[in-house]
């Protein structure tokens, strides 16, 4: 697989060294798998030689006995090697399967690599199609082609010099056949690729595809895209299969010479008709492992394609450190010169942000829409890191925290609400297989929300599929602010937290702020809307990444804000209520 120049390796072996010891089971089984395939060509020779010459019916009895004995055991050999491969597949996957799924979330992250998160995925599937495909037991059968020929020279050396010039063709066969539609199956699978991609984001924007009549010209780009990787599927599977086709044909030809080069030899007196037959059969059980490999030679280009691309993809992701665990920090979080870069670009979108806030205080930042606001909100929970500067959270750096361990410290409710196949209640534990029910129930009462889960059809065991429409945008966004408050958080950092409430909703959001200032736990929010900076005690105001504004709600309106008395008026009436 030429994986010596592929970066990302050492996760990849260590996985499949874990099947080593299956493999090596599986290649004692094909050992007298391959030993048991002399069965048949005995047999022959025995018959042709032994039995028709001196008609004996007890010896073919025997033969025939002792034969179908052999051939069941075969059988079981054969059967429990298969079986043995198909577990060396699922042991490859199973160490790979979480530390890959949580690579593709960070890399997510960034929109350039959101193809290769997607793809990563398909890649190990790809490799664990290997393991159960025919041709990993065609290559531990490969090694006894040499001793199958050898023994066709016993019988007589034109029969194994034949058998040998036409192992060699065939074998001339697989190395072109490797060198030609190598980047031909490389192109079909990009094109591929690039279709799924589109079909994923067309998919996650549905609601604008179906509302907005995009349907149409999208169906027109994903057929068009369907059709490329089509017609490089095609021609590659063109090519590879011309080349399956020559060496079997090659492969039977092969056995008619040497039918008709052991019948020369029989004319002549050199050889016996059982040695004739057998071996014929020889040649074609010494060849048939490379013929089955070039057959399924797509199965190891895909393999050896995804192998490269898992490496790559892994060494950008490497295993996070194992951190020491650090107590329940304080609700203190302060910001130093923090400067943002978006992961895939190259300028800075949040610039010398400073802020310093206290326990059981809510700042509120506002601003444009592009402003940063929600690039400040990244950065303050870990998602995105920092070019310069620091962010601080109880003292300590927030690389100190295990990702775990600052998303129980930090509660997040992110301007688009994702929800996930779940119940309520498990939506609201952040998906855990093992919901504790009193803290469910409490954090959905700490963000005001339980009476409107108790009007669900089963209140918190609603099955919610995802994003369905089952639920309003409110709805969704009272629910996620729950689950941002389940195992009380120290600090919360809400997006645009009324942007789908009614009057209803943003009074109990309002109340939950208070009551979360009051047990003395610190609040960020960012928004647009006027009644939701009216429990913030600190306002900052961002303009182009820049923090042109920060300190007392009301020093920092009279300073930084226009046409601020309807705003005043709307303020003091929210705290008044």
């Amino acid at each position: 697989m030429q994986e010596q120049m592929t970066p990302g390796l050492p996760e990849l072996h260590a996985a499949r060294r874990k099947g080593l010891t299956l493999l090596a089971w599986a290649f004692v089984f094909s050992i007298f798998v391959n030993l048991l395939m002399l069965t048949g060509p005995l047999y022959m020779l025995q018959v042709y030689d032994r039995v028709l010459a001196s008609r004996s019916l007890e010896t073919l009895t025997a033969l025939t006995i002792l034969v179908g004995a052999l051939y069941l055991l075969m059988a079981i050999l054969d059967y429990a090697r298969g079986r043995v491969m198909a577990r060396v597949g699922a042991r490859f996957q199973a160490t790979l399967d979480g530390r890959l799924f949580e690579a593709t979330l960070y890399r997510s992250a960034d929109p350039q690599e959101h193809a290769a998160s997607s793809g990563a995925l398909r890649d190990l599937d790809s490799l664990q199609g290997l393991f159960i495909s025919p041709v990993l037991l065609a290559i531990f059968d490969m090694p006894w082609a040499p001793i199958f020929i050898a023994a066709i020279f016993l019988f007589h050396p034109l029969l194994g010099w034949l058998a040998v010039c036409g192992g060699l063709v065939i074998i001339v066969l697989a190395l072109i056949n490797q060198s030609m539609t190598g980047d031909q199956v490389r192109m079909a699978q990009n094109a591929s690729q690039q279709a799924h991609n589109f079909a994923d984001q067309a998919r996650a924007g549905s609601e604008i595809v179906l509302s907005q009549g995009l349907a149409t010209n999208m169906r027109h780009r994903f057929v068009s895209l369907r059709n490329a990787a089509l017609s490089q599927a095609v021609q590659a599977n063109d090519w590879t299969g011309s080349f399956t086709s020559v060496t079997k044909s090659f492969r039977l030809f092969l056995q008619s010479m040497m039918l008709g080069a052991g019948a020369l030899l029989v004319i002549r007196g050199q050889l016996t008709p059982g040695s004739m037959i057998a071996g014929s059969i020889l040649m074609g059980r010494a060849l048939a492992p490379i013929e089955q490999s070039m057959g399924n030679w797509p199965v190891i280009q895909r393999a050896r394609s995804g192998w490269k691309s898992l490496g790559r993809f892994l060494e950008k992701v490497p295993p996070r450190p194992v951190l020491t665990e650090l107590p329940v920090p304080n609700p203190r979080l302060a910001a130093k010169s923090m400067t943002v870069i978006p992961p895939g670009q190259n300028i800075p979108t949040l610039r010398n942000v400073t802020f310093d806030l206290r326990p059981g205080e809510a700042l509120g930042v506002i601003g444009r829409s592009g402003s940063g606001k929600s690039t400040l909100a990244r950065a303050l929970m870990g998602y995105w890191p920092i070019v310069a500067g620091e962010i601080r959270l109880g003292g300590a750096t927030l690389d100190q925290y295990s990702p775990d361990a600052l998303g129980a410290h930090i509660g997040y409710l992110p301007q688009s609400v994702s929800l996930f196949p779940g119940t309520v209640a498990e939506n609201i534990a952040r998906m855990s297989t093992n919901p504790d029910s009193s803290m469910v129930v409490k954090a959905a009462k700490g963000a005001n929300a339980h009476e409107m889960i108790m009007q669900l059809p089963k209140g918190y065991n609603t099955y919610l599929d995802g994003n369905e429409n089952q639920l309003s945008g409110g709805q969704r966004q009272r629910i996620a602010l729950a689950r941002a408050l389940f195992g009380d958080p120290v600090l919360l950092i809400l997006d645009e937290p009324n942007s789908m409430l009614d009057a209803e909703g943003s009074e109990a959001l309002n109340r939950t702020v208070r009551e979360f200032k009051s047990s003395g736990r610190s609040i960020i929010l960012m928004t647009h809307r006027p009644a939701a900076i009216a429990e913030c005690d600190l306002l900052m105001v961002v303009e182009n990444g820049v923090a042109t504004a920060f300190g007392p709600r009301d020093e920092v309106m009279q300073k930084k804000l226009r046409n601020v008395e309807p705003l005043r008026k709307t303020l003091k009436s929210k705290v008044a209520n």
